[in-house]
């Protein structure tokens, strides 16, 4: 089953999940701007017995393509602590952002530090790497980058997480994505469905709600039906609720 969630502030995923129709919760276990390792949840118990589909977001500071051994060493430790933290929850992933070289530095040194942290590491919580917007640097903008990448870590237990602002962004067709990249990667094991407040191909991150966006939402629709996986909004707050019932009401129908 297919299950439509939203990224839930992090007092009371639960709660905000009742509110907002939600079927899966994603959430960061620690500030997403800072390095501080995980504490544990009180209500860990109670995420777990509420059958909700759990995911876990890693902080956006970690960037184990950096070629800076103070990002790059501290961004390995941080995924294997999420990872730990998450399983405590029951999470079907943990997300990592791409992640992106230095101007100046090679690519494939990003890539082969994205390599060794598979190979030097196994984590209780599948690795889920998200495209990115924007960044010439970037490991997984593009469908290039994204395949240059998976020759390099497919190989491991990780999986892809399809960000549909994101591919807007970094200028991918949402109607063929789906199909580009399971090509590449074999797999879409999440989607962050989101719209965007800014025209395709403009490298910018910033998500909308369906509403207030300019990718139309039947293609943010269309996008997770073709993945055919868990879909969650990382939308405004106050959208979410009618977001989750029209990507329901999509799948249904």
């Amino acid at each position: 089953m297919v299950l439509i969630g939203a990224h839930t502030r992090g007092d009371d995923p639960v709660a905000a999940a009742t509110e907002t129709g939600a079927q899966a919760v994603q959430v960061f276990l620690a500030d997403p701007q800072g390095w501080k390792k995980p504490v544990p949840r009180e209500d860990a118990d109670a995420i777990v017995a509420s059958g909700l589909g759990v995911y876990v977001h890693a902080p956006y500071l970690v960037n184990v393509a950096s070629t800076n051994n103070r990002i790059r060493i501290p961004s390995r430790t941080m995924i294997a602590q999420h990872s730990a933290a998450a399983a405590t929850l029951g999470a079907r992933g943990l997300i990592v952002h791409g992640g992106h070289v230095g101007a100046g530095d090679d690519l494939a040194v990003g890539v082969e530090n994205w390599r060794k942290t598979f190979e030097r590491a196994t984590f209780p919580v599948r690795v889920l790497v998200e495209n990115t917007a924007g960044g010439e640097n970037a490991c997984a903008r593009t469908l290039d980058a994204i395949a240059r990448l998976w020759d390099a870590i497919g190989q491991y237990d990780v999986g892809f997480c399809l960000d549909t602002c994101h591919a807007w962004a970094s200028g991918l067709d949402l109607e063929t994505v789906v199909e580009q990249v399971t090509a590449i990667t074999g797999r879409i094991d999440l989607v962050h469905a989101n719209s965007s407040r800014d025209e395709a191909g403009s490298n910018r991150d910033r998500h909308a709600s369906f509403a207030h966006g300019t990718i139309p939402p039947e293609l943010i629709a269309h996008v997770v039906r073709e993945a055919g996986c868990d879909a969650v909004v990382e939308t405004p707050a106050e959208g979410q609720a009618e977001d989750i019932a029209f990507l329901k009401a999509a799948l249904a129908g």
